[in-house]
């Protein structure tokens, strides 16, 4: 796709450092704290419609197991080098044995995960079938989760392990979804750290004083409580997201309009690298705050980050489902950027 011209130049002036900051992602320490996920995939040919009621029955095929909600954000940092740690609760059940080997074999320390009995891992599983010459889809999803704020011991104890630990981290990410980890202990806990990098789907100002926050559009419009249709809303809405959340900056993520960065005295637009080849978008924010959590990390300005973040981005949502990139793939498509 085309950048502008500006826009173009300054990118192309910037490369040798986006480089050198992708060569430092390896090896830096994150702590993050997130709802933890385990989305199944579940496919099957469908043999015949059931006697016993009108449903498809599917001959199973292969069950697919990957990390889903903050555990995806946990994956991608650990796919781009990084040594992260993570904090969450899972349930003592298959999926939380799942999640938790599978953050072992990518060399995730989990040491902060609780394995409680009273509550379920958060599992999303979704079944698809298929004829014998048609493409596969989703019927169903099937959702496990818990409602119930996790007890208060539950709470002090991933508190306390977060205030233990976190002088270790270069960063915190905060990898909210809304099941039940981000109780006031442990944002309380988290806030303490110098370099906070929040993702929450609402209620920002609990995270009052981080150091960035990345709301998608509709994120963003649910928390100023008002359209962004135009640059004059959207100029309105980073300035309020400040006053809201007294953060350093704030990076709007805009889909196919790229990313925005709002700090107190200026604002900056990022154009999206990936307009056409797009298939998934889903779990490209967690790539995006992997991203630029490690470029911060690597000394990078936030318009740096931001810039390796939307790279990042662009690259997962040529895939199907959540997806992960690495730092090659990185430099190889900020190589043919530049050539577009």
């Amino acid at each position: 796709m085309s950048l502008s011209p500006n826009f173009t130049t300054r990118l192309t002036q910037s490369v040798p450092r986006l480089e050198q900051l992708l060569e430092r992602f390896s090896g830096q320490s994150i702590l993050v704290i997130g709802d933890l996920t385990l989305d199944e995939f579940m496919t099957g040919q469908v043999e015949r419609i059931s006697r016993e009621a009108p449903v498809l029955i599917l001959r199973h095929e292969e069950t697919r197991q990957i990390p889903g909600g903050g555990a995806n954000a946990v994956y991608n940092l650990a796919k781009l080098g990084a040594k992260v740690t993570v904090v969450g609760i899972l349930g003592q059940d298959a999926q939380g044995k799942a999640l938790k080997s599978i953050f072992t074999e990518a060399g995730i320390d989990t040491t902060g995960i609780i394995s409680t009995p009273s509550r379920p891992t958060v599992t999303k599983t979704r079944i698809a079938g298929h004829a014998r010459q048609s493409v596969t889809q989703q019927i169903v999803r099937v959702d496990r989760k818990s409602d119930e704020i996790p007890p208060l011991e539950i709470q002090n104890q991933l508190a306390a392990f977060i205030q233990q630990q976190s002088s270790l981290f270069k960063a915190i990410v905060c990898s909210d979804y809304g099941d039940g980890v981000f109780t006031t202990p442990v944002i309380q806990a988290a806030s303490q750290h110098q370099r906070v990098i929040v993702d929450t789907q609402t209620d920002l100002d609990r995270f009052t004083g981080a150091t960035l926050f990345t709301p998608n559009l509709p994120e963003a419009e649910q928390a100023v409580g008002y359209p962004i249709k135009d640059s004059i809303s959207l100029q309105r809405a980073g300035e309020d997201l400040l006053k809201l959340t007294q953060a350093s900056q704030i990076l709007i993520t805009r889909g196919e309009e790229g990313m925005s960065l709002f700090n107190a005295t200026e604002s900056e637009h990022i154009p999206a690298f990936n307009r056409t080849d797009v298939f998934d978008v889903t779990g490209a924010g967690d790539t995006v705050v992997a991203a630029l959590t490690l470029a911060l990390g690597a000394g990078g300005s936030f318009w740096e980050s931001a810039v390796l973040g939307n790279l990042a981005a662009s690259i997962v949502v040529r895939q199907f489902g959540t997806a992960t990139t690495t730092v090659a793939e990185m430099k190889q498509a900020l190589s043919k950027l530049l050539k577009s």
